[in-house]
């Protein structure tokens, strides 16, 4: 599978969650979650999807492993990410680890996107 692939299911598959857990918290008028619920649609809709628009652009690094990696990692982290602030929002104080995990694991795979930007971008491998 290519990353670009990746990144447009997947992102699609967390915009239908996401807007299920909106229309949950709407109908229950409860939005204390709507903080993670913000992250999840963010990092899980806008950037998978601008990550897939960036990988079918750009084919030769599309079919690259390291960018498939790339987009799986970020769905990991995204999800504990989203999951740790959920539950930090939902009064559990303990989870703040989770969220923290989630952080660091989003910031270092942003760091590795870039890295693979600036890599294939100076090997002439970007347009």
């Amino acid at each position: 599978m290519k990353a670009s692939s990746l990144s447009f299911r997947a992102a699609v598959l967390v915009a239908i969650v996401g807007m299920g857990w909106g229309i949950a918290m709407a109908i229950s008028q409860n939005h204390s979650t709507m903080p993670a619920h913000a992250h999840l649609n963010l990092l899980g809709f806008v950037a998978l999807f601008l990550f897939g628009f960036f990988y079918r652009l750009h084919p030769e690094l599309d079919r690259a492993r390291n960018a498939l990696l790339q987009v799986w990692v970020w769905i990991v982290g995204t999800v504990i990410l989203t999951i740790g602030v959920g539950l930090l929002h939902a009064g559990y104080k303990s989870a703040d680890p989770i969220a923290a995990i989630g952080s660091l694991i989003v910031l270092g795979d942003m760091i590795w996107f870039a890295w693979l930007v600036f890599r294939n971008e100076q090997a002439g491998k970007i347009a």
